[in-house]
């Protein structure tokens, strides 16, 4: 007798680690269970890639990692993306759900045991690239999944939710990193926090997280009227011819097209998620958390308009007119989003109008696209749809790996200011101060703000240091020489540094020549750390001035794979009249009628 219970407990600790399949399709409030269970999935899985975009000023300095080096890193890690989506792709034939709980766990343990330990660019390179390896592979399960419990009415519906998952993903990282920064110094902590979270999320999907048996899923489902027509079917099903030449049945021109469309459209979209933090501290001057602010707007709008759109697209039936729409309203904000550049003034609050704009032009056009990618892979062979869908990750992945190889031929200045950031930021300090700092007239007649005094001696500089000293002594003084004398006065090597720096650092700034033999003999021979930052002024200020025209240049090219995009959606499956696509519906429910009628018989 023993025997056999320890049999059953061994069938019953197999069933819950793999086996995972519903006999049976579910019923409606089982089916969002699952749905709503893969959503989490998928923003938690996307939450994590996303964290090092959150805090990338703070990252790259902290590993010496120049801006070039981590935008050949995403390279790296999209590739392998690219080539594990067809791992992805293997779930018709092993199925969907192990794949994305096991693949989340080790996202999960190498983002909350191994970053926050690694102490090495290459270290974060290898951790970053296994993340990458399994992103692609549930970029393609996690759809599969959407797709197999929900019929094709309410398809944009539950692509929209799937599409949660990046937009939701960036809007944890950027609202986490925004609330945190300023108390949790260290940004490793952001890496433990989504680590965490990751781990509860493991622990839900695989408790409760099931799938459909092949002979369901390899079915078409317009309807869920069609429950038992489909269950019915099911007992006939021949999976493995189904399931056949995988490739050779997916590898078709329309599903390439289309994918490569929606690729080339999102360009934008995968530099918001990764230099987008980036782009408002080099060419607005905001802090980490304030571009990380804006960021929580733009993902929060973009994730509502998924979902909307997704729905609209559902009542009406048709996917092409939300497409072509959606696709045109983003080349017009994105202009504007260019324009914004001419004015390095613009306000915190008209940046974020803009994306958000741009936020809900985008889910306008990608919750419709991917419902109909997925309609457009069922109408060829709806057993093969994670294949189908696997041609999409690869082809997503490998224009996302070359956009990330061209962007530093473009925005080649970014690396000169997020390497140089610190010293930039205390030559703002200094730039800031200058209307009340004391000159050959005597003491200045403005009084500096208390924040222009407390960067200063924030600094940690003895140059910058000493300036503030000596504009807080002339402010109680009224008297340059009393001023002096309170600093030190000419026996202070910093004082005579900052006489000599002074004409040297407007030099620079109007773009007239200073070699750094003429800084080394007039300043570095009193004040080194003065000497530096001339230095670094050389290099920054002639790439504060280039950087906004490149980060132009690169919207330009988004905004030609957005016009791409627009023309395609012409080639595209579907009906644009949403009164023929319902008459289509309408007559494949009377063949379904038929077919109950028969199976009632």
């Amino acid at each position: 007798m023993a025997r056999p219970a320890a049999t059953t407990g061994r069938t019953s600790l197999m069933d819950a680690l793999v086996k995972r399949q519903l006999p049976h399709y579910p019923r409606t409030g089982a089916r969002y269970g699952y749905l709503a269970i893969v959503v989490l999935t998928t923003v938690m899985l996307y939450y994590l890639y996303y964290v090092e975009g959150a805090v990338l000023p703070l990252l790259l300095p902290s590993y010496h990692m120049s801006f070039q080096y981590f935008l050949y890193l995403i390279v790296i890690s999209n590739a392998i993306g690219a080539f594990s989506a067809f791992i992805g792709g293997l779930s018709d034939a092993i199925g969907r759900a192990n794949l994305t709980i096991y693949g989340t766990l080790i996202v999960g343990l190498v983002q909350l045991a191994a970053i926050p330990n690694i102490h090495s660019k290459l270290g974060f390179a290898v951790a970053y690239c296994v993340i990458g390896f399994a992103e692609g592979v549930i970029l393609v399960s996690t759809p599969a999944l959407m797709r197999d419990f929900s019929p094709q009415v309410g398809r944009g519906t539950a692509m929209g939710s799937w599409a949660l998952g990046p937009t939701m993903g960036a809007l944890a990282a950027s609202l986490v990193a925004t609330h945190t920064l300023p108390h949790l110094t260290p940004w490793q902590d952001q890496f433990i926090i989504s680590g965490v979270a990751c781990m509860v999320v493991v622990v839900i999907s695989f408790a409760f997280l099931r799938e459909l048996s092949p002979q369901l899923r390899d079915q078409l489902m317009v309807s869920e009227r069609e429950r038992a027509l489909v269950e019915a079917r099911a007992m006939g099903i021949d999976v493995d011819r189904a399931i056949a030449h995988p490739l050779r049945s997916m590898l078709r021109l329309d599903l390439i097209t289309s994918a490569s469309a929606i690729s080339v459209f999102l360009l934008f979209y995968y530099a918001s998620v990764s230099v987008l933090t980036l782009y408002w501290v080099v060419v607005f001057n905001r802090s980490t958390p304030d571009a990380d602010g804006i960021n929580v707007w733009y993902s929060a709008v973009l994730s509502g308009a998924l979902i909307v759109f997704g729905i609209l697209s559902d009542r009406f039936a048709v996917r092409k007119p939300f497409m072509l729409v959606g696709s045109a309203a983003t080349i017009v904000m994105m202009i504007f989003l260019v324009l914004q550049i001419n004015d390095p003034h613009v306000g915190y609050y008209s940046n974020v109008l803009v994306v958000s704009l741009l936020a809900v032009t985008i889910g306008c056009a990608y919750s419709p696209w991917m419902a109909a990618y997925t309609e457009q892979v069922e109408s060829h062979n709806p057993a093969l749809s994670a294949t189908g869908l696997a041609v999409f990750g690869w082809i997503l992945r490998i224009v996302v790996a070359i956009s990330f190889l061209v962007l530093p031929q473009v925005v080649t200045t970014s690396t000169v200011l997020v390497d140089n950031q610190q010293a930039a930021g205390v030559l703002q300090s200094i730039q800031a101060a200058v209307p009340y700092a004391p000159g050959a007239a005597g003491c200045a007649t403005k009084t500096a703000p208390p924040a222009v005094l407390q960067d200063l001696a924030a600094s940690g500089e003895p140059g910058p240091k000493t300036l503030g000293e000596l504009i807080a002594a002339c402010q109680r003084t009224h008297n340059l020489g009393d001023a002096l004398h309170a600093v030190g006065g000419l026996t202070n090597p910093q004082v005579l540094g900052l006489l000599a720096y002074s004409p040297l650092a407007e030099a620079i700034a109007k773009g007239q020549p200073v070699s750094a033999a003429e800084i080394q003999s007039k300043v570095g021979v009193h004040s080194k750390n003065l000497a530096n930052l001339l230095l670094v002024e050389k290099k920054v200020v002639p790439a504060g001035q280039a950087s906004p025209g490149e980060w132009k240049r690169w919207w330009y090219v988004c905004i030609g794979g957005q016009a791409i995009f627009f023309l395609l959606v012409f080639a595209m499956r579907g009906r644009w009249s949403p009164r023929a696509a319902k008459a289509d519906l309408k007559e494949h429910e009377r063949l379904v009628t038929e077919e109950l009628a028969k199976l009632a018989a």
